[in-house]
């Protein structure tokens, strides 16, 4: 199967390229089979193709499959017709879509529309095992809705110490780590101690970089693994190379997402949207076109349930 020749280049092309069923299903074949549709259970080459179902029947098991089983859009009802578009939106919109948003503009239930959206997220997961190295900006920062803003019972909560999310109670501690001129890597942490913060740099960035952090404690005992620079924020927030600025950058994208789009996200779901903004960010030079097609490549393999991403009913973005 040849890899698709033209790609819409906008929202409005997206839209209309899409809009016929059969050219977004073999839109998403092809991404997903460049060499050809395989079969899921047998991996049969052979085949035969159902257009009126618009399924494949392996000629080697005789089972028929669709191009959605084992990936993001497996059990989905919904056609490649409204998925492709919710794919363009959300890796596109620079401060995210809220599935109040997308509820409206695909024409479906707010409830699938961010079942929609978790389940992209999923596939913006980058899960790259390289670390970050040569020069590198470390950051913390807490996310959360203010107390002031909470319901009294939960403020309640808050000051008896129920609150068991880290930080200040009812703040997540999230670490950012920055390569200059490359990607960051964003992730929650239980508490933002030495030890805490400690581990997830020496995960992410490789012995003997530069690490640049401002001056809290948490960073102390950095200089035995790195070339630990600092800048104390009490007196500059530059000194010559040694600034933080990139990482506090991306701080400002994720947090206007989260309180400008999506209002409200629970601490179980919080690295999922921090995932989201990674992608984006890491991918900021791209064209549209590219990081969809990049998203729609990662679909293999990453199914999540409705049960799996609920447990509970913890959505209210």
């Amino acid at each position: 199967m040849d890899t698709p020749q033209h790609l819409p280049t906008t929202l409005l092309e997206a839209v209309r390229f899409f809009s016929d069923p059969e050219i977004a299903t073999q839109f998403a074949a092809t991404i997903r089979w460049p060499e050809g549709p395989s079969c899921p259970r047998c991996g049969g080459k052979r085949h035969s193709y159902l257009k009126t179902r618009r399924l494949w029947k392996c000629k080697d098991c005789k089972k028929q499959y669709s191009v959605k089983k084992g990936t993001i859009f497996e059990d989905s009802p919904l056609g490649f017709e409204k998925w492709l578009p919710a794919v363009w939106l959300i890796v596109n919109c620079k401060n995210g879509i809220s599935s109040h948003e997308l509820a409206r503009d695909l024409g479906v239930h707010q409830q699938t529309a961010w079942f929609m959206l978790q389940r992209i997220r999923l596939a913006m997961q980058t899960g790259s095992f390289e670390k970050a190295s040569g020069e590198v900006e470390v950051d913390e920062t807490f996310i959360g809705g203010k107390a002031r803003n909470m319901h009294q019972s939960k403020r309640k909560t808050i000051r008896k110490g129920k609150d068991r999310t880290g930080g200040f109670g009812h703040m997540q501690v999230v670490i950012g780590v920055l390569e200059r001129g490359g990607e960051v890597r964003a992730a929650q942490v239980p508490a933002r101690s030495k030890k805490d913060l400690g581990w997830e740099i020496r995960d992410n960035v490789a012995a003997s970089s530069t690490v640049y952090t401002d001056k809290a404690l948490a960073y102390t005992g950095l200089e035995f693994d790195f070339d630990h620079k600092t800048v104390d924020h009490a007196k500059t927030y530059v000194d010559g190379q040694v600034h933080t600025n990139g990482v506090e950058n991306f701080w400002s994208l994720l947090k206007r997402g989260l309180h400008g789009t999506y209002v409200s996200v629970e601490p179980f779901h919080l690295h999922r949207y921090i995932d989201e903004q990674v992608f984006r960010f890491n991918h900021r030079h791209g064209q549209d076109a590219d990081r969809f097609v990049k998203v729609l490549g990662r679909t293999e393999g990453r199914r999540v349930t409705y049960k799996q991403l609920t447990g509970k009913d913890l959505h209210s973005d």
